[in-house]
């Protein structure tokens, strides 16, 4: 469904009015597409504490110019993004930099521009002046985040190698990361290699996508497809048309399958006798009531679909060796799930498991199959099912968040398919919210 507020703030009357009354501007956001691979401008490189080693080599391979430094710089110059390397800020005295860096130039990062902060790990083993200065940037960039506007976003990224992050950083400075804000995100010093093509990075692979007929998961199919992938469609046997019109857009394969039966795992299994490289969980439903009011056939048929269902599918692919190391499983949560949602705990519930499965499982996965394990969770995205969520509710689900507006399923299937990447291997036992910053649980 068309934002018609968006439309309406993206003309001069509605500027006007809308900042006469005090109302939330929102900024059309810059998204990925094969015309505009990249932001326009300039990267420029900061630095707070001592930096890390190798950082400079893996910035300049992301496909933004370097800037000059700020000396050197005409003060009007928009920068396309700005990294400020804090992983050396150790102390309150040091988090003074990080103020002194960044103060200079925000008002320089363009419209839909990004600001990455680079922490270190907490160190909380014996030094905590380390760990209560780097727990500050985590403070820090949320509220930059959400006071920063323009459609800019402003992420913190915990790393302690700066090429096993290469992935990470190619997406939050890419237009893909449109509607991901205000965010964590930890790398460990556990690398993967790049792939052979980088513009065809799943070429050779093939991925999986539950509920991937339409919505979102039409979208992350779409998406990995582009990527080279050969994608499986999987939906129920009711949307077994759809799931063939899908795939053969993509040049994949539809198999209609209910994802809840007992034995979905192992029939997925035998349909991919070849293995799997990528697993895809985004089937999902709701069944929204109150708890006073919710009978328990709504209880449980929200749960079997959404937690029950990938949980025993992962366990049958682990265990038949479906997933071929160096592979990639990427769930679905939702921040219902992370900060709750009235009239939904069955589905706040569902998707709250999902987040404890990734956490749990991510370590063992990595160790004892070469796999990570990952969660995307989405906010208010325009979808079939928000479009028929009364209006005014619908409103402040656009509105309540740093950048003012809804995302897209593309948003969400972007995110999926960075944590799908191949060189992504770093990346393991996150859930990364996809919801432009939301003020739910934020």
């Amino acid at each position: 469904m068309a934002d018609r507020y968006l439309s309406l703030t993206a003309t001069a009357p509605g500027r006007f009015l809308t900042r006469r009354l005090g109302l939330p501007q929102p900024a059309a956001l810059r998204r990925w597409s094969p015309e505009q691979p990249c932001l326009p401008g300039d990267l420029l490189h900061l630095t707070a504490g001592s930096g890390l080693r190798g950082l400079a080599p893996v910035l300049a391979r992301t496909g933004l110019p370097l800037a000059a430094p700020t000396a050197g710089r005409p003060a009007d110059t928009a920068l396309a993004a700005v990294v400020l390397d804090a992983t050396g800020v150790r102390d309150v005295d040091t988090l003074a930099e990080v103020h002194a860096a960044l103060h200079p130039v925000v008002r320089s990062v363009a419209d839909s521009g990004r600001i990455v902060v680079l922490g270190s790990p907490l160190d909380t083993g014996g030094d905590h002046h380390q760990a209560a200065a780097q727990q500050a940037l985590e403070g820090f960039v949320r509220s930059l985040g959400k006071e920063i506007g323009r459609g800019r976003t402003v992420n913190l990224l915990r790393l302690s190698d700066a090429e096993a992050a290469r992935s990470t950083l190619c997406f939050l400075l890419s237009p893909r990361s449109a509607y991901v804000s205000g965010q964590v995100i930890a790398v460990t010093a556990q690398g993967s290699p790049a792939p052979a093509d980088p513009s065809l990075p799943q070429a050779g692979r093939t991925a999986l996508v539950t509920g991937g007929v339409r919505g979102i998961g039409e979208a992350v199919a779409r998406a990995l497809a582009r990527d080279g992938a050969h994608v499986v469609v999987l939906d129920v046997p009711q949307a077994r048309d759809d799931a063939l019109r899908v795939a053969g857009q993509l040049g994949g394969t539809a198999l209609a399958l209910d994802i809840t039966a007992a034995d979905a795992g192992e029939r997925i299994a035998a349909e991919l006798p070849g293995g799997l490289d990528v697993l895809i969980h985004n089937a999902g439903v709701t069944r929204d009531r109150r708890l006073v009011n919710m009978p328990s056939e709504r209880w449980s048929s929200v749960l079997d679909v959404n937690l029950a269902s990938v949980l025993r599918t992962t366990d049958a692919l682990l265990a038949k060796g479906t997933l071929r190391r160096g592979g990639r499983i990427v769930a679905t949560a939702s921040i219902a799930g992370l900060a709750g949602n009235a009239g939904q705990t069955n589905y706040g519930a569902s998707k709250a498991g999902v987040a404890g499965l990734v956490r749990s499982l991510a370590p063992r996965a990595l160790a004892e199959h070469g796999i990570t394990v990952n969660a995307v969770a989405p906010g208010f995205i325009e979808t079939r099912m928000t479009a028929a969520v009364p209006l005014f509710i619908r409103e402040a689900g656009r509105r309540m968040n740093s950048l003012a507006q809804g995302g897209l399923p593309v948003d969400v299937a972007e995110t999926a398919a960075w944590l799908a990447h191949p060189a992504s291997g770093a990346v393991n036992g996150q859930v990364v919210r996809v919801c432009g910053q939301s003020l739910l649980g934020a």
